[in-house]
């Protein structure tokens, strides 16, 4: 099981292979904007001093820089099929999971100092994002799709990227635009969704690997997105607005 946790998924630079990639990682960020209390939105402008959309993409960003070389593994996390993250072999260096409920606690305790408390803020928003793209919940044998080789539209890829991006660009929606296309629920809904736990979060992700992996002969065109892009659409939502869920519970 260790040599699956450390094998999962190296997500680099040279890969490009990026959490939802700016689009919908700033999606994600916009939608938690929207959902903000007048308070909580007032604290985030005044520690941020930009834009939810604009953090969502910090941890990304800060891949180049070896200072933050510690946070590489947090974007994801192993969870087998048939297992729970319980039974999982957790990896020493942190995983997704750990790290969202570890920046929650800090961002709590109000023991930060200032700048530490302004890139937890973004940590937490962008792993809020990765833990909804379903292969930053890995099965811990193919990388989270990167070892995966297909071809999407006739050129060459791996199955993370479509997930992370592919699907998302070729629709050359705005991360503006991408938010306004979601389905919004109810509030009741919403609240529903902002009451479940991380774990949680995790276990819906695997839920949609029947989907993510039916991949026929790896020639990816028009059928895959028109039967997987509502499930972007949905977990892009989700995110969001549990995010929104999560800055309110501790600035509102």
């Amino acid at each position: 099981m260790k040599k699956l946790i450390l094998s999962f998924l190296l997500i680099t630079t040279s890969t490009l292979a990026f959490s939802w990639g700016q689009t919908g990682h700033r999606a994600t960020g916009l939608i938690a904007e929207q959902h903000l209390s007048k308070k909580a939105k007032a604290q985030l402008e005044k520690r941020l001093g930009h834009s939810l959309a604009i953090a969502s993409t910090w941890m990304d960003e800060v891949r180049s820089d070896s200072t933050y070389d510690y946070m590489e593994d947090w974007h994801w996390v192993t969870i087998p099929d048939g297992s729970t993250y319980e039974q999982t072999e957790k990896n020493p260096k942190g995983d997704i999971i750990e790290a969202i409920d570890r920046m929650i606690t800090s961002l709590k305790s109000k023991t930060l100092t200032p700048q530490q408390e302004v890139e937890h803020i973004k940590i937490l928003i962008h792993l809020v994002g990765d833990i909804h793209q379903p292969l930053h919940v890995g099965r811990g044998d193919d990388r989270g799709g990167n070892s995966v080789k297909v071809k999407w539209f006739g050129h060459d890829s791996n199955l993370h990227r479509v997930w992370d991006s592919e699907m998302i660009d070729d629709t050359h929606l705005s991360y503006t635009e991408l938010a306004m296309s979601v389905n919004i629920p109810s509030d009741k809904a919403i609240k529903s969704l902002q009451t479940s736990n991380v774990k949680q979060w995790a276990y819906e992700s695997m839920t949609y690997r029947k989907n993510v992996y039916a991949i026929g002969d790896g020639k990816l065109s028009y059928a895959y997105p028109y039967y997987n892009f509502h499930i972007v659409r949905d977990q892009l939502m989700k995110a969001g607005l549990r995010i929104a869920g999560l800055l309110n519970e501790i600035y509102g």
